[in-house]
């Protein structure tokens, strides 16, 4: 798995009034240190660090540079401005490299069925994550799905995803995860599809004493 290398600084003046908006006008982003068994730490981190962890990909494992020393830690989770769409704090969880933990990973399809092109089926995307149990150094950034081999009202589900050596899969292997199909076009009635002509005064009529329908007569001369 890769691994990045970052340095940040360690937070003080929480509850200060300001503080946080005063981080962010400088280009950083307020964020937390957990886990491990040992008490949380408030640091800031530079804004162009957090956007290089976010595209290097999900679980990418960040060893933070610290004035007490290093840290190796997972992005648990970040939030951003409803507006702006930037980072406003980052939550990072500890990890040690030799040890498993349980993670959800994005699933990702690759490939295109010939199905799709030749007979216009449709993908249904159903799970989009797994969960998985890995060394956190075995944790990849995503899983890949194969949809080349893949025909029409066929499906996947989880157990039948080859996942990375070292990976072990916890979610329910008969969960699926894709399925192939195609749309079927609504038969629509016959009597629906040809409406009924209305009735003229030519062809309304009495229905004699059989039932059957007659035409009404033409009305006399007068004399």
């Amino acid at each position: 798995m890769e691994e990045m290398n970052i340095t940040a600084t360690v937070r003080t003046g929480e509850g200060v009034k300001g503080a946080l908006s005063k981080i962010r006008a400088e280009k950083k982003v307020p964020a937390v240190i957990y886990g491990g068994h040992k008490d949380p730490v408030s640091i800031t981190v530079s804004l162009k660090d957090l956007e290089k962890i976010v595209k290097a990909g999900k679980n990418t494992v960040v060893e933070i540079n610290l004035p007490e020393g290093k840290e190796q830690a997972l992005v648990k989770e970040i939030q951003y401005h409803v507006v702006t769409d930037l980072p406003i704090h980052a939550d990072f969880q500890r990890v040690s490299l030799k040890d498993k933990m349980d993670v959800v990973v994005p699933v990702k399809l690759v490939g295109q069925s010939p199905d799709e092109k030749a007979y216009g089926a449709m993908v249904e995307h159903i799970l989009r994550e797994l969960e998985v149990r890995a060394l956190v150094s075995k944790i990849p950034h995503e899983i890949e799905v194969d949809m080349t081999p893949m025909t029409i009202n066929t499906g996947i589900v989880a157990g039948d995803i080859k996942l990375p050596e070292g990976v072990e899969l916890l979610t329910d292997p008969q969960a699926p995860v894709v399925h192939l199909t195609i749309l079927k076009e609504e038969e629509t009635p016959a009597a629906a599809a040809t409406p009924a002509e209305p009735e003229s005064s030519s062809t309304k009529g009495k229905k004699d004493e059989d039932g059957n329908l007659t035409k009404n007569a033409a009305p006399a001369d007068k004399k």
